[in-house]
């Protein structure tokens, strides 16, 4: 019988989240979750992190930077696990953004379909490499081979 009421190791919270260890590991360096040490100074987290990192991978998950996921939970009072009524509440303030993402996209895709197939990438109308010329300003030659040298 399992004991819900005892802290999880890194490990257990990594099987039961689907986190690496890793992941858990720089969560906890960006102040995102946090744990108790032992005094052999392994980590033990509350069973109500599980919830944090549900949320955490959540938020990823609809293209929210790890900023932005903190500035949620610091909003939250007492760093308190985010409830259902959190999630609603902040995912309205992420909606204008959501959307604009969305925009963007479909922009992207629906200039995709002239670029397949020109191999250029660096033609004044390439719209992925160059949208709206901007390059141009930089003068003639491949300007985006100097960035990466």
């Amino acid at each position: 019988m399992v004991d819900k009421t005892h802290p999880l190791t890194i490990g257990e919270l990594s099987l039961r989240s689907g986190v690496a260890p890793s992941a858990l590991r720089y969560y906890e360096d960006q102040r995102l979750i946090f744990s108790l040490r032992t005094s052999g100074n392994q980590r033990r987290y509350e069973r109500s992190t599980l919830r944090r990192v549900a949320f955490i991978r959540a938020a990823q998950r609809v293209g929210l930077r790890l900023e932005e996921i903190t500035a949620a939970l610091d909003s939250l009072p007492d760093g308190r696990t985010p409830s259902r009524a959190d999630w609603a509440r902040l995912s309205q303030n992420w909606r204008p953004r959501i959307n604009e993402q969305i925009e963007r996209l479909e922009r992207l895709r629906d200039k995709l379909d002239g670029c397949i197939g020109c191999g250029c990438l660096s033609l004044e109308t390439c719209s992925l490499q160059n949208p709206d010329d901007a390059a141009g300003a930089r003068g003639p030659g491949a300007v985006y081979l100097e960035a990466s040298a």
